[in-house]
């Protein structure tokens, strides 16, 4: 290693160069990190004091449709005009987001705020990456991406109980209008501060054709199938098969060239993402449920393995991190997969009434761990693998497979526990049954991982 290589190596995206971007960065994403932690406190109670509980799933899915399709429109605005714009943008309208639902009289209100705040976030998250690959040297992404762990670790452990403490003795409307003013004055400083980083675009960027409108399709057919998902007749199966027409013409557009058929390098980097994402959070979903509905703990008490998670998940993030790993990424990613794997199985015991429920703060670490590895490292390497020109469209294609990934199995083991529920109710078998279809599910990404290797090939491009 040359005495210039050991000294990028050696820097810290906290120096003087990158200070000022970091902690923008940093900023931007802990204030949206608490919110996200917060609403799922805050919602039982929003919803039923504006009489919405039959909509409650859709404060969520109105989130996670318009954020697909700001991701794939930011990724196109960041290679055209640089990524500061859409940044800029996204965090514009996720505090008029957070505006719009504070203030709501009424659901559908409610619901439009929700969907702003999508739309912002999408368009946030998919700058931020291009931003990293812009403007930090490849040696010190690895780290950049750990400070952006470190971003939701605060969050991830007290989000849940500030959001309830405020929502008990304050109102639930202040959960979002808390965060809007840190939002405020964190952009006021940072934003100018952010904009002299001039990152041009390249205004000769082909727009993919029809990219958009497929978008709006890959929206579409999500939202219906989140929807077919909480229905179990005629109708929801009608829905159901609407929703996957859409996205069958829709999805393979919007990810590289070779996705769904694991081409080696970028391609299977995307589809990597999609698939833990899917199987790891799915089962985080259930994971609370479990701990409070079979082994009778309290609300704060199962909470406490989500906490367990994000702490490991900034653990793994740490490690990846170091320089030392560098010419192992590959084989890192792989190792972490079954980790992930590994800790959802893991997790399947503590179904059983004599393991002690306080295991699932260990397994769900773990799992927390190989996914800070993961995340991460796959992000670092959808940027190496990436022309300055196409890190936009490829970092939007990263993220519509990780909400993709989710969508997908969260309907598949939420339709496990349905049926479930509607047949007597749900016993320690059925979160068995969600437990070893994820575990599967995270067995077959570490089959995959060796696919992220290039092979020889060169890197692949968006579709």
């Amino acid at each position: 290693m040359s005495r210039d290589t050991r000294a990028t190596a050696n820097q810290s995206v906290f120096e003087r160069t990158y200070r000022t971007l970091t902690l923008g960065i940093v900023a931007i994403i802990t204030v949206m990190a608490f919110e996200a932690m917060g609403v799922v406190t805050a919602m039982p109670i929003a919803v039923r004091e504006l009489d919405g509980l039959v909509w409650y799933a859709w404060a969520f899915t109105a989130f996670s449709v318009t954020s697909l399709y700001a991701m794939v429109v930011a990724g196109e605005w960041a290679d055209r005009l640089g990524p500061m714009r859409p940044l800029v943008a996204g965090a514009s309208l996720f505090a008029l987001g957070l505006f719009v639902a504070g203030l709501a009289k009424t659901m559908p209100q409610f619901l439009a705020g929700r969907a702003i705040q999508g739309l912002g976030f999408g368009a946030t998250i998919v700058a931020i990456y291009v931003v990293i690959g812009r403007c930090y040297p490849e040696s010190i992404r690895p780290r950049m991406f750990t400070a952006l762990s470190g971003a939701w670790v605060i969050p991830g452990i007290l989000g849940p109980a500030v959001a309830g403490w405020i929502t008990d003795n304050v109102g639930w409307r202040w959960v979002f209008l808390a965060v809007l003013l840190l939002m405020v004055p964190i952009s006021a400083v940072l934003v100018p501060r952010l904009m002299r980083f001039r990152l041009p675009g390249d205004p000769d960027h082909q727009v993919i054709a029809g990219r958009k409108r497929r978008a709006l399709l890959a929206a579409a057919g999500t939202g219906m199938l989140q929807y077919a998902a909480q229905r179990h007749d005629r109708w929801g199966l009608l829905v159901l098969v609407v929703a996957v027409v859409l996205l069958a013409v829709s999805v393979p557009h919007l990810l590289p060239a070779g996705t769904l058929r694991l081409r080696r390098g970028l391609p299977t980097v995307v589809a990597e993402r999609g698939v833990m994402a899917g199987a790891f959070f799915a089962a985080e979903a259930f994971v609370p449920l479990m701990l409070v509905s079979q082994r009778h703990l309290a609300a704060g008490q199962a909470g406490a393995a989500i906490s367990g998670a994000a702490l490991g998940w900034f653990g793994g993030s740490y490690v990846q991190g170091r320089p030392r790993y560098d010419g192992n990424r590959l084989r890192l990613v792989q190792a972490a997969a079954w980790l992930v794997a590994l800790g959802i199985a893991l997790t399947t015991l503590v179904v059983l009434p004599g393991v002690p429920a306080a295991v699932s703060l260990l397994t769900w670490g773990l799992g927390g761990f190989g996914m800070g590895i993961i995340y991460a490292s796959l992000g670092v390497l959808m940027l190496e693998y990436s022309s300055p020109q196409e890190q936009g469209v490829n970092s939007s294609s990263l993220q519509v497979a990780d909400s993709l990934g989710v969508i997908a199995m969260t309907g598949l083991v939420g339709a496990v526990y349905a049926i479930a529920q509607s047949s007597g109710g749900a016993t320690d078998r059925t979160f068995i049954v969600i437990f070893v279809v994820t575990t599967v599910v995270a067995v077959f990404g570490a089959i995959i991982a060796p696919r992220l290797d290039l092979g020889g090939a060169a890197p692949g491009h968006a579709a």
